[in-house]
């Protein structure tokens, strides 16, 4: 069983306020940039068609939300664990603090996707985008995985500029030939080893279950992982 909203006709808060108190799978549709949908949410699933406005599913502390179009800004800002979905692009500060959970991105991102993504002990947060992403990826990363796969490129690094600035953890993955070569100098770059692979295979199995897409052409490439040369401690203390 589950409940039908139409965004357009209550406004954001109105609609907020109903999804916050319904249990089980809402579907929301004629959705035209409704803000903050999910915040906070757990133990419920969110369908959206349309177009979803900035801070969806921030907060998100257990809830799944699928995202048939596009997404704006801010999308799982700080969440804390579940799924998101988005069967389109989202703009900027993808994942924006982001502690747990994963999201799932098929086509592109905006600037700053993964900016001071962190993790705590085995709780990982992970971002899969299955196109490009705009400059400043990871800026900041403390923790979790970054995912960037390039898909309908030509094997070029499917980033923009600035990538890993200030990244002082976490892991960075980036389906390409060669990569980027104008990485800050705190950052490293080597291909990706087979253990390497290993790690971020049940991410890539989502991906191509959610999309359609051919799990082989996200397995047989390869792809250069990025990390930071110095410890958080090397970083931020006097010895």
């Amino acid at each position: 069983m589950s409940t039908e909203l139409r965004a357009r006709q209550l406004g954001y808060r109105k609609l907020n306020d109903i999804v916050r108190a319904q249990d089980g799978h809402i579907v929301i549709r004629d959705c035209f940039g409704e803000r903050f949908i999910g915040s906070g949410a757990s133990d419920k699933t969110i369908t959206i068609y349309g177009t979803p406005g900035n801070a969806l599913g921030a907060y998100l502390d257990g809830a799944a939300i699928e995202v048939f179009g596009n997404a704006q800004d801010a999308v799982g800002d700080t969440m804390n664990s579940g799924e998101i979905i988005v069967h389109g692009h989202a703009g900027d500060a993808l994942g924006y603090a982001m502690r747990g959970g994963i999201i799932y991105v098929q086509g592109d991102s905006g600037y700053r996707t993964g900016i001071h993504m962190k993790q705590y002990q085995d709780t990982c947060p992970v971002i899969v985008v299955g196109g490009t992403t705009g400059s400043f990826l990871g800026e900041y990363l403390a923790g979790g995985l970054l995912i960037v796969l390039g898909l309908g490129g030509g094997g070029e690094p499917p980033v923009n500029r600035f990538t890993g600035t200030a990244m002082h953890g976490g892991l960075i993955y980036l389906r390409c030939d060669e990569a980027p070569d104008d990485l800050p100098d705190q950052v490293a770059a080597r291909v990706a080893t087979d253990e390497d692979m290993r790690r971020i295979v049940p991410y890539l199995q989502g991906f191509a279950a959610h999309f359609g897409v051919d799990l082989t052409a996200l397995t047989q490439c390869r792809y250069h992982v990025l990390s930071p040369k110095a410890s958080p401690k090397q970083l931020y203390t006097i010895n």
